[in-house]
């Protein structure tokens, strides 16, 4: 089940309205958050405040991206109960002191109350990527075009981020949360219970690029990391060193590459 339709991803609330100096009293969309508690072979792990919908992609990809799920033949099975906020997700090759040691690790920030766990140690141990992969340079904007259009439910509220993968043929895979980091979570998520290759597409994603994003997208292959929004200054060297060609502020037909600009080809070549 990757969503029970009785919980709705957005609701109505009640605002005073102030424009240009004129008050108005109406009913307004706010984004769904809801709880998920994930639970790894029976022992609760973690709770995620997200969006109520593909729960189990999220589990799936936030493990992945922990090392606790070695990839698709790693997990045995998972499911969602929707109405407690309950993910259950079984592995074959999870160690137990992994999951001890788990939540020692180092709480780093989070966007619409996502949560990520990372080490430092994670990037180092981390090796380049190399890959053929090439971008054309006006399929860039036009991709960031088709991504914007894509999110009814931010249109809606202005409450959700949003993260995709592509190819020349345009967007193939979509998801949203209240979080970026649950947003990328679902996508990669989705690769591994399908058994699709991320590393044949490039990621688009809504918010800024910060070094969990890089980190999780490195973890999934991904050469190519586009965002409308800045990256940090971690996230530029990390992609440097690592092979991603990184691409921020990415609209109104323009872009800015930070690195490895030898993927995007320019139009005419």
């Amino acid at each position: 089940m990757e969503r029970d339709e009785l919980i709705e991803r957005i609701s109505q609330r009640p605002v005073w309205r102030c424009s240009r100096g004129e008050w108005q009293h109406l009913d307004d969309l706010v984004v769904t958050e809801f709880a998920a508690t994930i639970y790894l072979n029976g022992n609760e792990l973690v709770t995620l405040l997200c969006s109520p919908e593909y729960l189990e992609d999220l589990a799936v990809g936030f493990l992945s991206g922990e090392g606790l799920l070695a990839g698709a033949d790693d997990l045995e099975s998972v499911k969602a109960d929707y109405q407690l906020g309950q993910v259950w997700v079984t592995s074959r090759g999870t160690s137990v002191l992994a999951e001890k040691t788990f939540l020692k690790r180092y709480l780093t920030t989070g966007c619409g109350k996502g949560t990520t766990f990372y080490s430092l140690d994670d990037s180092l141990r981390a090796a380049p990527l190399e890959s053929s992969l090439r971008i054309a340079q006006e399929k860039i904007s036009e991709s960031t075009r088709a991504f914007q259009d894509r999110s009814e439910l931010f249109h809606q509220t202005g409450g959700v981020h949003s993260a995709a993968l592509g190819d020349d043929g345009g967007i193939r895979l979509f998801r949203e949360d209240l979080g970026r980091h649950n947003a990328l979570d679902k996508l990669i998520g989705c690769c591994v219970r399908e058994g699709i290759d991320p590393g044949g597409f490039f990621l688009m994603v809504s918010g800024r690029i910060s070094s969990e994003i890089l980190m999780k997208s490195v973890k999934a292959g991904l050469q190519i990391v586009i965002s409308r929004s800045a990256p940090t200054s971690l996230a530029v060297d990390l992609a440097e060193r690592l092979g991603v060609t990184l691409i921020g502020f990415a609209r109104g037909g323009r872009f800015n590459v930070y690195c490895h600009r030898d993927r995007v080809v320019e139009a005419g070549t």
